[in-house]
């Protein structure tokens, strides 16, 4: 994994529709049925780039992890539609916020990934990526056992380069937090998939959290939970 690439962030995409109270309960209004066969294209890539994804992507879906099937095709209609356009940053719809975006257009993208990524690299991001096709939300902004931030550090690295967003940006990915009634969380877990790498500088009380490539224990189970056998 590169330096520059160590400290890329992923986005969270909305529907066009989505309004503040919608995005309170995207992990919950975004969930895919129980034993749901949702299928998968790629738009573009290198043919062994994509072979890779596609293994990494399955993890969440194999040996008695969620009870869903990902059934990729090569043509034709499909629920997620991956593209790799360069510049366009990592992200992905939140599960079946998918089914409303218009059928020729992305609904994830890895906007650094490339054939010569390495394997860690590229498992880090697909499994965080299919994460949220799944209905996960980013571990950071998971209001059980909230993240004291240090807000002025946060928004003093992120609007520099590589990111350079700006502060709604900021607000939106880093520091909203989702609606306690409305989503299923256990405590922030700071090994999760889906948790930002977080200096402690970033926060008030210390807390941290490393660049994490793989499911932690609480991420199995939790997908176990909600798509169970």
């Amino acid at each position: 994994m590169t330096e520059n690439n160590a400290r890329h962030y992923c986005s969270l995409v909305l529907p066009p529709q989505d309004t503040e109270k919608t995005r309170a309960a995207l992990l919950k209004e975004s969930k895919w049925g129980v034993g749901d066969r949702v299928t998968v294209r790629f738009l573009e890539g290198d043919p062994d780039l994509r072979r890779r994804v596609r293994s990494v992507a399955e993890e969440w879906t194999g040996e008695k992890m969620a009870n869903l099937a990902f059934h990729f095709v090569d043509s034709g209609p499909a629920d997620i539609r991956i593209g790799f356009e360069q510049g366009d940053g990592s992200w992905s719809y939140l599960g079946t916020q998918c089914r409303q975006i218009p059928p020729a257009e992305r609904t994830m993208n890895y906007g650094w990934l490339t054939p010569s990524s390495s394997d860690d690299e590229l498992r880090r991001v697909v499994l965080h990526e299919f994460g949220h096709a799944l209905g996960l939300i980013h571990e950071h902004q998971n209001p059980n056992r909230p993240i004291a931030w240090n807000r002025r550090a946060v928004i003093a690295d992120l609007s520099g380069p590589p990111n350079r967003w700006d502060p709604a940006t900021i607000e939106h990915n880093i520091f909203k937090r989702y609606d306690p009634r409305s989503v299923s969380a256990t405590p922030t877990d700071a090994d999760s998939i889906m948790m930002y790498p977080i200096p402690a500088r970033w926060t008030t009380d210390g807390f941290s959290a490393d660049l994490n490539s793989e499911l932690s224990d609480p991420d199995k189970e939790f997908i176990r939970d909600a798509y169970p056998w």
